[in-house]
């Protein structure tokens, strides 16, 4: 994202030195009124601000490594965008009108520059609540993830045809478990991890009977486990 903020960055320097270009190298006066008025430095300034604020996002928004936190933070840019163009449009009409009023430009200004900060604001809180969505998804799904993987090493590598079927069956029942799992079920993940345990040491140890008995417990908790599973969703 680095090279990306560069080259954003580059962008806005070219944009900024069009807009101070323009702005300085038209007439000093329109008709007999100097046009650097109390209105025109008003509406220099906030512009000024608005492209200052709108690099900030940006910035922000590519700071992320995360491509997908990335996809989240595009509506700052495309917020922090319209604010700048519609600050655009207002502080030029100050800008070249010298004769309107400094405080309406200023209270013009401020209402535009505010309702932007706080639809950045909320466009950021947004982005924050789904990424942090996300990581409690994956948070909750490594654990069948991760067991899963474990299932399937425990099946290839079991010494016996005994074994291995024993081993399949508790990577099926694993398998196709699912992956979500409530907060409040956290005990019976524990007691199912400790379980697998138990028969990972049974088939390592080549014990059969073992491990059809710990098989057995286990494919029992991890089907208890998809029930609990489907009553919490449903209520």
């Amino acid at each position: 994202m680095k090279k990306s903020i560069g080259v954003y960055s580059i962008i806005w320097a070219i944009c900024l030195a069009v807009f101070n270009v323009i702005v300085f190298v038209t007439p000093n006066e329109i008709g007999s009124v100097s046009k650097f008025s109390g209105s025109f430095w008003v509406g220099y300034i906030f512009i000024t601000v608005a492209f200052l604020g709108q690099l900030v996002c940006a910035i922000f928004a590519f700071k992320v490594k995360n491509p997908k936190r990335f996809f989240y933070n595009i509506p700052l840019i495309s917020i922090s965008y319209c604010g700048l163009v519609a600050m655009l449009i207002a502080g030029s009409i100050f800008m070249a009108i010298p004769a309107l009023p400094e405080w309406i430009g200023i209270i013009v200004c401020v209402i535009i520059l505010a309702f932007n900060a706080i639809s950045i604001i909320k466009a950021t809180a947004a982005a924050c609540i789904v990424s942090g969505i996300d990581d409690k998804v994956k948070t909750q799904t490594f654990f069948i993830k991760d067991l899963t993987a474990n299932a399937q090493s425990l099946m290839t590598s079991a010494k016996s045809d005994e074994l291995c079927a024993e081993a399949k069956k508790v990577y099926e029942a694993i398998r196709y478990s699912d992956p979500m799992a409530p907060d409040a079920l956290c005990e019976l993940d524990s007691l199912i991890k400790r379980q697998f345990a138990s028969f990972a040491e049974a088939v390592k140890a080549e014990d059969t009977e073992l491990a059809r008995e710990t098989s057995t417990v286990l494919i029992e908790l991890v089907e208890k486990r998809n029930h609990n599973c489907k009553i919490f969703k449903n209520n």
